[in-house]
Protein backbone atom coordinates (compact mmCIF):
# COMPACT_ATOMS: atom_id res chain seq x y z
CA UNK A 1 0.00 0.00 0.00
CA UNK A 2 1.28 3.27 -0.62
CA UNK A 3 1.85 6.28 1.82
CA UNK A 4 -1.20 8.18 0.00
CA UNK A 5 -3.66 5.42 0.72
CA UNK A 6 -2.80 4.39 4.13
CA UNK A 7 -2.73 7.81 4.97
CA UNK A 8 -6.19 7.79 3.76
CA UNK A 9 -7.22 4.56 5.71
CA UNK A 10 -5.94 5.89 8.44
CA UNK A 11 -8.00 9.04 8.06
CA UNK A 12 -6.15 12.53 9.34
CA UNK A 13 -7.82 12.57 12.46
CA UNK A 14 -5.69 9.43 13.70
CA UNK A 15 -2.47 10.78 11.88
CA UNK A 16 -2.69 14.00 14.21
CA UNK A 17 -3.44 11.61 17.21
CA UNK A 18 -0.33 9.85 16.05
CA UNK A 19 1.59 13.22 15.48
CA UNK A 20 2.35 15.93 13.37
CA UNK A 21 5.05 14.23 11.44
CA UNK A 22 2.87 11.65 10.07
CA UNK A 23 2.30 14.21 7.53
CA UNK A 24 5.18 13.85 5.92
CA UNK A 25 4.22 10.94 3.95
CA UNK A 26 2.38 14.08 1.75
CA UNK A 27 5.59 14.54 -0.37
CA UNK A 28 5.29 18.37 -1.96
CA UNK A 29 5.08 19.67 1.94
CA UNK A 30 7.76 17.75 2.92
CA UNK A 31 10.71 18.44 0.36
CA UNK A 32 9.76 22.13 1.58
CA UNK A 33 9.51 21.88 5.18
CA UNK A 34 12.25 19.34 5.71
CA UNK A 35 14.57 18.25 2.20
CA UNK A 36 17.42 16.36 4.67
CA UNK A 37 14.50 14.29 5.72
CA UNK A 38 13.09 14.16 2.01
CA UNK A 39 16.46 12.92 0.82
CA UNK A 40 17.41 16.11 -0.60
CA UNK A 41 21.27 15.95 -1.19
CA UNK A 42 24.39 17.75 -2.86
CA UNK A 43 23.36 18.95 -6.46
CA UNK A 44 26.26 17.13 -8.13
CA UNK A 45 24.83 13.61 -6.29
CA UNK A 46 21.74 10.91 -6.62
CA UNK A 47 21.42 8.42 -3.98
CA UNK A 48 20.34 5.32 -4.86
CA UNK A 49 18.31 3.23 -2.34
CA UNK A 50 16.20 -0.45 -2.38
CA UNK A 51 13.70 -1.16 0.10
CA UNK A 52 12.38 -4.35 2.17
CA UNK A 53 15.22 -6.93 1.39
CA UNK A 54 17.02 -8.89 1.63
CA UNK A 55 15.43 -11.54 -0.42
CA UNK A 56 17.46 -14.67 -1.43
CA UNK A 57 15.41 -14.73 -5.11
CA UNK A 58 15.76 -11.49 -6.19
CA UNK A 59 18.17 -9.00 -4.15
CA UNK A 60 21.52 -11.20 -5.39
CA UNK A 61 19.99 -9.83 -9.23
CA UNK A 62 20.02 -6.58 -8.35
CA UNK A 63 23.90 -6.87 -6.87
CA UNK A 64 24.71 -8.34 -10.08
CA UNK A 65 23.64 -5.38 -12.24
CA UNK A 66 24.91 -2.65 -9.89
CA UNK A 67 28.43 -4.67 -9.55
CA UNK A 68 28.46 -4.66 -13.68
CA UNK A 69 27.33 -1.01 -13.44
CA UNK A 70 30.07 -0.61 -11.13
CA UNK A 71 27.27 1.76 -8.56
CA UNK A 72 26.93 1.31 -4.71
CA UNK A 73 23.13 2.10 -3.32
CA UNK A 74 21.81 2.00 0.12
CA UNK A 75 19.90 -1.06 0.87
CA UNK A 76 16.83 -0.57 3.64
CA UNK A 77 16.78 -4.43 4.99
CA UNK A 78 13.98 -5.64 7.02
CA UNK A 79 15.24 -6.95 10.25
CA UNK A 80 13.80 -9.94 10.16
CA UNK A 81 14.76 -10.74 6.76
CA UNK A 82 18.41 -9.56 7.49
CA UNK A 83 18.46 -12.26 9.98
CA UNK A 84 17.61 -15.18 7.67
CA UNK A 85 19.67 -14.18 5.22
CA UNK A 86 23.03 -13.10 6.46
CA UNK A 87 25.30 -14.26 3.75
CA UNK A 88 23.34 -11.94 1.51
CA UNK A 89 23.35 -9.31 3.95
CA UNK A 90 27.12 -9.55 4.61
CA UNK A 91 27.60 -9.53 0.12
CA UNK A 92 25.82 -6.49 0.63
CA UNK A 93 28.93 -4.85 2.67
CA UNK A 94 31.57 -6.88 1.16
CA UNK A 95 30.57 -4.96 -2.65
CA UNK A 96 30.57 -1.47 -1.12
CA UNK A 97 26.60 -1.20 -0.26
CA UNK A 98 25.14 0.46 2.90
CA UNK A 99 23.05 -1.56 4.82
CA UNK A 100 20.32 0.57 6.73
CA UNK A 101 17.42 -0.56 8.25
CA UNK A 102 13.75 -0.47 6.93
CA UNK A 103 12.33 -1.58 10.70
CA UNK A 104 12.30 -5.21 11.94
CA UNK A 105 9.20 -6.46 9.99
CA UNK A 106 7.32 -4.34 7.48
CA UNK A 107 4.15 -2.85 9.76
CA UNK A 108 3.52 0.66 9.60
CA UNK A 109 5.12 2.42 12.62
CA UNK A 110 1.47 4.21 13.70
CA UNK A 111 0.39 0.57 14.56
CA UNK A 112 3.24 -0.13 16.58
CA UNK A 113 3.32 0.92 20.35
CA UNK A 114 6.31 3.25 21.35
CA UNK A 115 8.05 1.06 23.80
CA UNK A 116 7.77 -2.32 21.33
CA UNK A 117 9.07 0.27 18.51
CA UNK A 118 12.20 1.13 20.06
CA UNK A 119 12.76 -2.61 20.99
CA UNK A 120 12.18 -3.37 16.87
CA UNK A 121 14.26 -0.61 16.09
CA UNK A 122 17.42 -1.96 18.37
CA UNK A 123 17.14 -5.56 17.56
CA UNK A 124 16.98 -4.52 13.52
CA UNK A 125 20.13 -2.00 13.62
CA UNK A 126 22.14 -5.01 16.05
CA UNK A 127 21.07 -7.78 13.64
CA UNK A 128 22.58 -5.47 10.64
CA UNK A 129 25.70 -4.20 12.94
CA UNK A 130 26.71 -8.03 14.11
CA UNK A 131 26.44 -8.95 10.57
CA UNK A 132 28.33 -6.79 8.66
CA UNK A 133 30.76 -5.11 11.52
CA UNK A 134 29.82 -1.61 10.28
CA UNK A 135 27.42 0.99 12.25
CA UNK A 136 23.96 1.50 11.01
CA UNK A 137 23.64 5.17 10.15
CA UNK A 138 20.03 5.22 8.16
CA UNK A 139 16.40 4.57 9.03
CA UNK A 140 13.41 4.66 6.84
CA UNK A 141 9.89 3.52 8.44
CA UNK A 142 7.55 1.27 6.06
CA UNK A 143 5.46 3.39 4.18
CA UNK A 144 7.53 6.45 4.70
CA UNK A 145 4.88 7.39 7.66
CA UNK A 146 6.68 8.98 10.47
CA UNK A 147 5.60 9.53 13.99
CA UNK A 148 6.34 11.73 16.76
CA UNK A 149 7.15 8.63 18.69
CA UNK A 150 9.11 7.01 16.05
CA UNK A 151 11.51 9.99 15.71
CA UNK A 152 11.86 9.80 19.81
CA UNK A 153 13.15 6.10 18.86
CA UNK A 154 15.36 7.06 16.02
CA UNK A 155 16.92 9.88 18.07
CA UNK A 156 17.11 7.68 21.13
CA UNK A 157 19.01 4.80 18.91
CA UNK A 158 21.20 7.37 17.01
CA UNK A 159 19.56 6.36 13.87
CA UNK A 160 19.08 8.70 10.68
CA UNK A 161 15.83 8.95 9.03
CA UNK A 162 15.54 9.65 5.44
CA UNK A 163 12.49 9.19 2.92
CA UNK A 164 12.57 10.27 -0.71
CA UNK A 165 12.49 12.61 -3.35
CA UNK A 166 11.62 10.55 -6.39
CA UNK A 167 10.05 6.82 -6.51
CA UNK A 168 9.21 4.31 -9.12
CA UNK A 169 5.44 2.98 -7.71
CA UNK A 170 7.13 -0.33 -8.74
CA UNK A 171 4.79 -2.18 -5.96
CA UNK A 172 2.27 -1.54 -8.34
CA UNK A 173 0.40 -4.29 -10.36
CA UNK A 174 0.10 -1.85 -13.59
CA UNK A 175 3.61 -1.07 -13.17
CA UNK A 176 6.00 -1.87 -16.36
CA UNK A 177 9.54 -0.80 -16.24
CA UNK A 178 9.39 2.06 -18.95
CA UNK A 179 5.97 3.88 -16.42
CA UNK A 180 8.91 2.82 -13.44
CA UNK A 181 11.31 4.76 -15.26
CA UNK A 182 9.30 7.73 -16.10
CA UNK A 183 7.97 7.93 -12.45
CA UNK A 184 11.19 8.24 -11.30
CA UNK A 185 12.36 11.17 -13.72
CA UNK A 186 8.86 13.31 -13.31
CA UNK A 187 10.56 14.00 -10.00
CA UNK A 188 14.18 13.31 -9.87
CA UNK A 189 16.30 16.49 -9.52
CA UNK A 190 20.15 16.96 -8.54
CA UNK A 191 20.66 15.99 -5.18
CA UNK A 192 17.92 13.67 -4.92
CA UNK A 193 16.82 10.28 -3.74
CA UNK A 194 15.15 7.43 -5.76
CA UNK A 195 13.43 4.71 -3.80
CA UNK A 196 13.05 1.22 -5.05
CA UNK A 197 12.84 -1.76 -4.39
CA UNK A 198 14.67 -5.20 -4.53
CA UNK A 199 11.74 -7.67 -3.61
CA UNK A 200 8.43 -7.92 -4.24
CA UNK A 201 7.59 -9.89 -1.03
CA UNK A 202 5.56 -6.50 0.16
CA UNK A 203 4.18 -5.57 -2.21
CA UNK A 204 1.95 -6.37 -5.81
CA UNK A 205 4.16 -5.62 -8.44
CA UNK A 206 7.07 -8.05 -9.95
CA UNK A 207 10.87 -7.28 -9.42
CA UNK A 208 11.92 -7.99 -12.38
CA UNK A 209 10.33 -4.91 -13.91
CA UNK A 210 12.32 -2.76 -11.32
CA UNK A 211 15.20 -4.38 -12.34
CA UNK A 212 14.66 -3.77 -15.93
CA UNK A 213 14.06 -0.03 -14.71
CA UNK A 214 17.03 -0.10 -12.69
CA UNK A 215 19.18 -1.62 -15.80
CA UNK A 216 17.24 1.19 -18.10
CA UNK A 217 17.97 3.98 -15.62
CA UNK A 218 21.71 3.37 -15.28
CA UNK A 219 22.24 2.85 -18.64
CA UNK A 220 20.48 6.10 -20.02
CA UNK A 221 19.61 9.10 -18.03
CA UNK A 222 21.27 8.41 -15.08
CA UNK A 223 24.45 6.89 -16.84
CA UNK A 224 26.90 9.93 -16.47
CA UNK A 225 25.58 10.98 -12.91
CA UNK A 226 26.80 10.51 -10.02
CA UNK A 227 25.10 7.60 -8.52
CA UNK A 228 25.93 5.81 -5.03
CA UNK A 229 24.52 5.48 -1.42
CA UNK A 230 23.67 7.85 0.94
CA UNK A 231 26.54 7.99 2.96
CA UNK A 232 28.23 10.08 -0.09
CA UNK A 233 24.66 12.39 -0.66
CA UNK A 234 25.83 15.31 2.17
CA UNK A 235 28.88 17.31 2.12
CA UNK A 236 28.50 17.55 5.72
CA UNK A 237 27.68 15.23 8.79
CA UNK A 238 24.13 14.65 8.84
CA UNK A 239 21.86 16.31 12.09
Amino acid sequence: MSPSRLAAALGLGALVATGGPALTTVAPLRRRMTPRLSGVGADDHIALTFDDGPDPTSTPVFLDLLARHERRATFFVLGEHAAAQPALVRRMSDEGHEVAIHGWSHRCTAAVPPTRLGRELSAARRTVEDITGTPVTWYRPPYGVLTTETLLATRGLDLRTVLWTAWGRDWERSATPSRIVATVLRRLRPGGTILLHDTDQHARGDWRNTLEATAALLDGHLEAANVGPLRQHWRIPTQ
